[in-house]
């Protein structure tokens, strides 16, 4: 168990144990007015839930580090029960449930490598690279005259998402997609 200095608070990207859970401080205002002790309000997420919550930390408080781990893992498949990854140390195989992958899912590729976070040994979150390539398996057929800046059409991926891409996108293609915004980045192969 690791307690926090007050001035720490103040990092954006923090990570605290607050009320048996792991939050990240996603924005911090430092604050200190006439004969009061300082105050540092910040807007933090929970790591398990997603949920955003305010709170204002008062000088002195005792504030502890989250035990927070990251692991390199290896995606093997989704299942009904979530999604299935390997430890390539040991071997061993990492369930998280479908509620905490639910947004990531569809940028799980078998084989692919991503990170695991733990809190406390129990995994509870991804963090997938930034871009990905994924392979076009549908998309509706370019016309003669179709430009990179002419507009965008659905196409569907190998993982099952759907993304908007340039209209000469084609079946067949691979594209970058950013894993934060689900958006189209580029063509990977020429």
């Amino acid at each position: 168990m690791s307690v926090l200095d007050f001035s720490d608070l103040k990092s954006v990207g923090t990570i605290i144990k607050y009320q048996d859970q792991p939050y990240q401080i996603i924005w911090s205002n430092f604050m200190r007015t006439a004969q009061r002790k300082p105050v540092i309000q910040t807007k933090m997420r929970n790591l398990i839930t997603g949920k955003v919550m305010e709170y204002s930390f008062k000088f002195g408080e005792k504030v502890e580090g989250a035990d927070i781990v990251k692991k390199k893992a290896q995606f093997l498949y989704n299942d009904q029960s979530g999604a299935n990854f390997m430890d390539p140390q040991t071997f061993e195989t990492i369930l998280l449930p479908e509620d905490v992958i639910a947004e990531q899912k569809g940028f799980l590729k078998e084989g692919s490598e991503t990170t695991v976070i733990f809190f406390e040994d129990r995994p509870i979150g991804l963090e997938l690279p930034i871009k990905i390539e994924l392979k076009v398996v549908e998309a509706a057929p370019g016309i003669k005259g179709d430009t990179a800046t002419g507009g965008s059409k659905p196409a569907k991926l190998e993982t099952g998402i759907t993304v908007n891409v340039p209209l000469f996108i084609k079946e067949g293609d691979i594209v970058r997609v950013d894993t934060r915004s689900g958006e189209y980045v580029e063509r990977a192969n020429s």
